[in-house]
């Protein structure tokens, strides 16, 4: 029998292209309502030490990445990630992801535009997020974490692949202490939709075939110094 939702996956892709997103109130909430704040939350995908808004990556995370001691995925299991970005967690009792925002965008990853990234450690998913791409625009919708800097390796593998594939933007939507050094910033809604009229008029690659540790190493090469 076929899935029925709230909203179509169509609408959701519509509502990226105009600059909106969905959000429940709630995980037992069987409303979904779309937000378009006077500010968004931009994860700046230039990495160049002394450059304005570059995404910036803590010394001690670098050499943890270097480290690789976790195996990096893309797309492996992108239903499992979503209900674990809902799970509760402590100081978090609830979520705005419902089960029709969960189904939604397991059928936006199925028509191949929603995407996960996928954090193992001996075979145990640690960590990961989650997102959707449009042409060269990504809109990152939620991370977890179940072990130290799983989230956080998460985003730089996620960074590194897009910066490869020529993404111009990769919006957060709101700011978080979490996101804070990794150098988000917010610009006022006009600034966001000039922005993203750019990002929707040129082709972003995700490269799904790519290696994500080498993409990793690419960026990091790209700027030793790019670090305090």
């Amino acid at each position: 029998m076929a899935e029925t939702f709230a909203f179509s996956p169509e609408t959701l892709i519509k509502a990226y292209s105009l600059g909106v997103f969905p959000m429940a109130d709630s995980a037992d909430s069987a409303e979904i309502k779309f937000y378009d704040p006077d500010f968004r939350a931009l994860i700046p995908l230039a990495f160049r030490e002394g450059r304005r808004h570059e995404f910036h990556i803590p010394r001690r995370l670098i050499r943890t990445v270097r480290q690789r001691p976790f195996q990096v995925t893309i797309n492996q299991d992108f239903p499992r990630v979503i209900t674990e970005c809902a799970a509760p967690i402590r100081g978090r009792d609830d979520t705005w992801i419902n089960d029709d925002i969960r189904r939604l965008y397991i059928a936006l990853h199925r028509l191949g535009f929603a995407h996960s990234i996928e954090v193992w450690q001996d075979d145990r998913l640690v960590g990961g997020l989650y997102g959707v791409a449009l042409r060269a625009a990504f809109f990152g919708e939620s991370m977890f974490s179940r072990t130290s800097d799983a989230s956080k390796i998460a985003l730089v593998h996620l960074v590194a692949r897009l910066r490869s594939g020529g993404f111009r933007l990769l919006d957060a939507q709101f700011t978080n202490d979490h996101l804070k050094q990794f150098g988000i910033h917010e610009i006022s809604r006009d600034q966001f939709q000039a922005k993203l009229a750019s990002a929707l008029s040129e082709h972003g690659d995700m490269g799904l075939e790519e290696d994500s540790e080498q993409l990793v190493a690419l960026l990091l090469n790209s700027d030793d110094d790019a670090a305090d």
